[in-house]
Order: C-alpha cells, then sequence, then structure tokens
C-alpha cells in the first residue's frame, strides 16, 4: 500500500533575513521617533529632513559597522576554538574521545553503543573536530564572507526603514500635515514588518504585527511629548 512521504518543514532564518529585521526594525522605529520630537518641537519641516537624514546616515553607518565587528568576531571565535580543538586531540585524544562518548550518552546511547562510532570519528581528525565543534561547542562555521554581507544588509535595511517615516516631510512643505501622514505611513509600515517578520521567522504573525506596531508607536508619542514639554 504506497504511503505518502513524510515531509518535514522546519524554518531555520537564514543570516541574511536576520540582518534585515534588525536593521528594518530599527530604522522604521529610531527615524520615526526623532522626526515626531522634532514636529512637537515645532521646528521647520527642512529641520526634521536634514536632522532625519543626518541620523539615518550615522545610524546606518554605526549598525552596518556593528554587523562587521560583530560576524569578525565570531569567525575569530570559530577559529580559535577550533584550533584549541584540533590541539587537544592530538595531545589528549583520549579526553576528547570520552567526551563525544559522553556526548552520546547525554542522548541515551550506551558507552558500548556508541564505541565503533567514537572509533571511526576518532580515525578522521577533521570529522573529529568537526563534530567537536558543532556537538560539544554547538559552533557553526561562519561564512568567510559573512562580516561585509552582515555589514551592508544591516545598513541597507536601516536606510530603507528610516526613509519610510521621512518621506512625508520631504514631500509636503505644512509640519503638521507631514506629521499625520507620517504617523499613517510608518505605523502601516510597522504593521506590514511585524507581519512579514513573523512569516520568515516562524512566529505568530498578527501578535508580532501587533508587537512591532506598539513598539514603534511608544517611541514616536514618547519623543514627541517630551519635545513638546521641553519646547
Amino acid at each position: 500500500m504506497p504511503q505518502t512521504p513524510h515531509i518535514e518543514r522546519h524554518f531555520t532564518a537564514s543570516e541574511m533575513v536576520r540582518d534585515v529585521v534588525i536593521g528594518m526594525a530599527d530604522g522604521l522605529t529610531v527615524p520615526f521617533a526623532l522626526a515626531a520630537g522634532l514636529s512637537g518641537a515645532a521646528v521647520a519641516t527642512r529641520v526634521v529632513v536634514t536632522a532625519g537624514i543626518a541620523e539615518i546616515s550615522a545610524g546606518a553607518i554605526a549598525m552596518g559597522l556593528g554587523g562587521y565587528l560583530a560576524a569578525r568576531s565570531d569567525a575569530e571565535h570559530y577559529a580559535s576554538e577550533r584550533r584549541r580543538e584540533v590541539k587537544e586531540t592530538v595531545s589528549v585524544p583520549e579526553v576528547e574521545s570520552q567526551e563525544i562518548t559522553e556526548l552520546f550518552q547525554g542522548y541515551g546511547v550506551t558507552a558500548e553503543e556508541s564505541a565503533p562510532v567514537v572509533a571511526a570519528l576518532c580515525r578522521n581528525q577533521n570529522a573529529w573536530v568537526d563534530f567537536m565543534m558543532r556537538f560539544e561547542l554547538v559552533l557553526e562555521m561562519p561564512d568567510p564572507k559573512r562580516a561585509m554581507k552582515s555589514a551592508l544588509t544591516i545598513g541597507g535595511a536601516y536606510i530603507v526603514g528610516g526613509l519610510i517615516p521621512l518621506f512625508p516631510y520631504m514631500l509636503l512643505g505644512q509640519l503638521v500635515v507631514a506629521l499625520k501622514v507620517s504617523i499613517v505611513v510608518t505605523l502601516m509600515a510597522l504593521i506590514i514588518f511585524g507581519y512579514v517578520k513573523a512569516r520568515f521567522t516562524g512566529a505568530a504573525p498578527l501578535r508580532s504585527a501587533l508587537q512591532t506596531l506598539v513598539v514603534g508607536a511608544l517611541a514616536a508619542t514618547a519623543a514627541f511629548l517630551i519635545a513638546r514639554a521641553i519646547g
């Protein structure tokens, strides 16, 4: 009797998706709050645009640099740990092989049952080290081009997100009208972004959309009220 093949659907958010989420989330929220705060201070629209562009530029560079340094740090950490594992498989192979046995025991596999697998791994140093890196240290080999990709992705996403709340101020001359349009456009963008983010990450779309909306709205409201109170 034919059987329907079992297909497992697991989602693992790619590194690029995570970078887009990081950049877009801050890009939508921070310039939105800045524009709202300046609007609360009743400055000219050109001041909002100038300050907004300056913030987007600085924010994109800072976020991109942060992503670059984080990716470089991950790569350097992986390389350092791998060198240590290679050294230990040579200097203390019995200790390392025992660690493999203990890893299997954590999954309910006895020492006798895992002995052939342990012996096979120990005959191949690269496979041995790869196994220890992945299952003992829980480290995956990073993409050597990851640092630059991360910097460009995060920075680019920040710019795209940051321009959304700023466009109404670029197109409209009246501050109050521009603020209202910016609020509507940005809140819609936050909802869409939260929903799409959830679809990529496997979270509940509606809840994610609502959470993203609330965070952005609270940040902008706080900035607006503080600026209005000070002004």
